[in-house]
């Protein structure tokens, strides 16, 4: 069915920024409690059947799950430990991330979740009953296991990112044979790619120029969010290994100055070439034979001071995207079992980039109907007949609730506000009026809360103008 503007000339099939959409989309499916017990649910059957069922390492096989977020490790901690105590599964999970982060309000860190001090993580999951270690940025790099045999992927990986994370398999012992990766975000290409450049030889394609540090500092001081003295001050204090209670106060204002000072555009190069120079200046400083004064000073302040900045404060263009997700109907599926070939050649890389790369992306608009489309290609709808109860929404609902009469005199006699509550009052009672020709909409109406408000914003945006 086709979408145009209705007759009160509102935009029935709005647009937002797909980018962001996407964006938003997937890491609130992906993220939501229902897709992490799914996953952890084919996790722990996979590994019981396929690596401990297999005798893989004699029976000694470790599985590392790599996640994208502290709040999605921990998410998987619990759903693993339900589900393996559910199965009467002799095997426990160990959690690892950095800090103490809150959790459903409340605060937890390594030692109190696995039940013994974080430094013995390394030690524990050597030792039964633990076989799965839960990973945010924690283990990706520089950990040596020769019994972790399956790792379960679930963050993006691309480049020197993905060679470090997954070549955490890649440690010898007598009784392995093979190691294997399930894969819940990536695709092979990437992978691929991300392996090809460092499979045979490599070769860094051209040097990195430490002039252009001169210039990205010329060009962060001429935004003059902080001042000589600034940097002075804070490195000197720093240097004395002072509290954040006196350094915050200098970062807090040149935070100040590039939110007042700075239009959005600004922000964003800042911050791009902010990140540049740290980034530049850090590899550097591990191979140049001398050492420059001022560029190290600003290093040390802005490491600290882009933690504090803000994002660019710009519309929201997927907003209300999440409304109208139902999480009833994910599902994980296996797509493809197969083997990444490289290929047999040598390979180039670049060198560090030394470029502000910081840009506000142009949004991409397209309407609702086609990113949902997409999306419920995925992942499922939630509705059987979808088409008729687009239509409901589309073309009978609207009009009943611009006929309420409530509803029609707030409009003309009162603001925005109130309504609002009188559109919502009246969008109840059509759909209850409604509940003999389609008992699934009014169910989910009554009982998926996403579902209801972005009815209430879609059916508002239809009937009220301004």
């Amino acid at each position: 069915m086709e979408l145009n503007k209705n007759r009160w000339g509102i935009p029935s099939d709005p647009e937002f920024d797909v980018k962001k959409a996407r964006k938003k989309l997937r890491h609130y499916v992906e993220s939501h409690s229902k897709a992490i017990r799914d996953k952890a649910e084919i996790m722990v059957d996979h590994f019981m059947e396929q690596v401990i069922g297999q005798n893989k390492i004699g029976g000694k096989a470790r599985a590392m799950v790599v996640t994208g977020s502290i709040q999605r490790a921990i998410q998987y901690f619990f759903a693993f430990r339900d589900y393996l105590k559910e199965s009467k599964s002799p095997y426990r999970a160990i959690v690892a991330f950095s800090g103490e982060p809150e959790y459903e309000g409340e605060k937890v860190s390594e030692s109190k979740l696995n039940g013994f001090p974080s430094n013995d993580i390394a030690d524990q999951i050597q030792e039964d009953p633990y076989r799965f270690l839960i990973c945010a940025d924690k283990f990706q790099t520089g950990y040596d296991e020769p019994l972790l045999h399956t790792m379960y992927v679930d963050k993006s990986l691309s480049g020197i990112k993905a060679v470090q994370t997954l070549s955490r398999l890649n440690r010898a012992h007598p009784q392995k044979y093979d190691v294997f990766v399930l894969d819940f975000q990536n695709d092979t290409d990437t992978i691929e790619k991300s392996f090809a450049d460092y499979y045979r030889t490599t070769i860094l394609s051209s040097e990195t120029d430490p002039n252009k540090l001169h210039t990205l500092k010329a060009e962060l001081d001429a935004y003059q969010v902080y001042s000589p003295e600034q940097l002075d001050s804070f490195v000197e204090l720093y240097l004395n290994n002072a509290d954040r209670d006196k350094l915050d106060p200098l970062l807090n204002t040149s935070v100040a100055l590039y939110v007042e000072e700075l239009d959005e555009d600004g922000q964003v190069n800042f911050k791009g070439k902010a990140k540049a120079f740290c980034r530049t200046y850090q590899f550097l400083s591990t191979i140049l034979p001398y050492g420059v004064t001022e560029w190290e000073k600003l290093s040390i302040f802005l490491n600290f001071l882009i933690a504090k900045l803000p994002a660019p404060v710009e519309e929201d263009l997927a907003k209300g995207i999440l409304d109208g997700i139902d999480m009833d109907s994910y599902r994980a599926e296996k797509k493809a079992t197969l083997a990444i070939a490289l290929p047999d050649a040598s390979a180039e890389i670049d060198p560090v980039p030394t470029s502000g790369g910081g840009r506000k992306p142009e949004p991409e608009l397209d309407k609702l109907s086609n990113i949902v489309k997409a999306f419920n290609d995925l992942f499922g709808g939630i509705f059987t007949d979808k088409k008729g109860v687009e239509k409901r929404i589309i073309e009978v609902i609207p009009v009943k609730v611009a006929a309420d009469t409530a509803y029609q005199n707030a409009k003309k006699n009162s603001d925005r506000q109130n309504a609002r509550i009188e559109h919502d009052k009246a969008l109840k009672r059509v759909i209850t009026a409604l509940f003999t020709d389609d008992a699934q909409l009014f169910k989910q109406f009554q009982d998926n809360q996403s579902f209801r408000n972005w009815l209430r914003d879609t059916v508002f945006a239809m009937t009220y103008s301004d």
